[in-house]
Parts: structure tokens; C-alpha cells; sequence
């Protein structure tokens, strides 16, 4: 399974055509204790780099950004009820939506883990 990272600290699980969004344990770290999150619609389309949601925690709020071009198939709606898990679990239960992409050749500008780790180290 390929996990790719951007620069704004989303990570994306591929599987097929489908890509698994969320925010790392970086942006989490960075955040805070998440109280809220705001989810894109389901069949909503972006392209890359559009707002598709919001994090909200105690010290701040921040927007998610669409990693890559494409439709949301699902959102996670344990994470609206526990918006906790994007705190306590980010890369797994704390998973924010699922997009089909439409440009697939956009994965080949993401971080992958080491790229990720080196550049976060600054971040």
C-alpha cells in the first residue's frame, strides 16, 4: 500500500484508484487536542490543493487541502462524533475522507515517508 505526504501535512493511503486523506501526526501534533472537524460532502469534487474541510483544536483552526484531483466517495463519520481519533490515532482510525482520483499522475509530486520525515523536521 502506498502512503504518500504534502507539504501542508495531509497523508494519503492508496488503494486502487482510491486514496484514504488525513492529517499527520505532525499537524496534529502542531494542533492540539482536535474538538471539531468539518467534512467534505460525499460526491463533492476538488482539485488539487482546494480547501475539502476543516480541523478545529483548542489552539487553533486549520484547512485540510484536497491532496490530489478527484471526488470524495466517503467521509469518516466516527470522526465527526470523536474528532479525538484525528489526535489519538491519525494515520488510522482518525482518517478524514476517500477520494477517487482523477489525475493519478499527481501522486508523483507527494513525499513519500523519508521525504516526509526530513522535511517535517523543519517544518
Amino acid at each position: 500500500m502506498t502512503v504518500k505526504y504534502t507539504e501542508d501535512h495531509e497523508w494519503l493511503r492508496m488503494q486502487g484508484n482510491i486514496a484514504t486523506v488525513g492529517i499527520t501526526v505532525h499537524a496534529q501534533d502542531a494542533l492540539g487536542d482536535v474538538v471539531f472537524v468539518e467534512l467534505p460532502e460525499v460526491g463533492a469534487t476538488f482539485v488539487q490543493k482546494d480547501t475539502a474541510g476543516v480541523v478545529e483544536s483548542v489552539k487553533a483552526a486549520a484547512d485540510v487541502y484536497m491532496p490530489v484531483s478527484g471526488t470524495v466517495t466517503e467521509v469518516n463519520e466516527a470522526l465527526r462524533s470523536d474528532p479525538s481519533l484525528a489526535n489519538s490515532d491519525p494515520l488510522g482510525t482518525g482518517w478524514f475522507f476517500k477520494v477517487q482520483l482523477s489525475d493519478p499522475a499527481q501522486l508523483d509530486a507527494l513525499m513519500d515517508e523519508t521525504s516526509y520525515a526530513a522535511f517535517s523536521e523543519n517544518a
